[in-house]
């Protein structure tokens, strides 16, 4: 089963999430991940959406994602031309014993210590999935408390895939060179 990270734009209105998960749901498709935010452009949203399958079965999902009327672009996101992140909160438990090992684990990875009490540390990373999984790997043995992780969210690299609309949502030519 191969990974596919789908970059969708989409109308930014009501139901528009509801429409894409029950796709999946009607089909029997699995998400991954699922991450969705404004864009520059408040008459958008961008989906980013991981899911799981053979090649046959994300073809379709591809296809059906575009039929959706909300929907106006989709990207498959590939690893080499995209940048994709995951934001990971995690609450640990630490002692006076147990909490430099752990700030020091952090540093490594980049995270950052954003709260302190006497008893716990949450440390945000933000990451490719294989950082935050190997960072939490690297934690076995510290208990952890309580977890959040955002999911994937990602663009493309480059100019050479962004589309631009105009105020009547029509495409426009767009020259980047300027």
């Amino acid at each position: 089963m191969e990974k596919v990270v789908f970059s969708i734009l989409v109308e930014n209105s009501a139901g528009v999430l509801s429409r894409i998960a029950g796709l999946f749901s009607r089909r029997g498709y699995n998400i991954d991940s699922l991450t969705v935010g404004v864009t520059a452009d408040p008459r958008f949203s961008r989906a980013t959406v991981v899911a799981r399958g053979d090649e046959i079965i994300l073809d379709q999902i591809e296809k059906q994602l575009n039929k959706l009327e909300d929907v106006v672009d989709i990207k498959k996101l590939e690893p080499g031309s995209s940048v994709c992140r995951e934001l990971l909160l995690l609450k640990v438990l630490c002692n006076g014993q147990n909490r430099q090992n752990i700030i020091s684990i952090a540093d490594i990875f980049r995270a950052k210590i954003v709260d302190v009490s006497i008893e716990s540390l949450v440390i945000e990373l933000v990451g490719s999935q294989t950082k935050t999984e190997a960072f939490l790997r690297m934690l076995e043995g510290v208990e952890i408390l309580e977890l959040a992780r955002t999911g994937l969210t990602g663009l493309s690299r480059g100019t050479f895939d962004v589309k631009m609309y105009d105020e009547d949502g029509r495409l426009m030519d767009y020259d980047f060179t300027k």
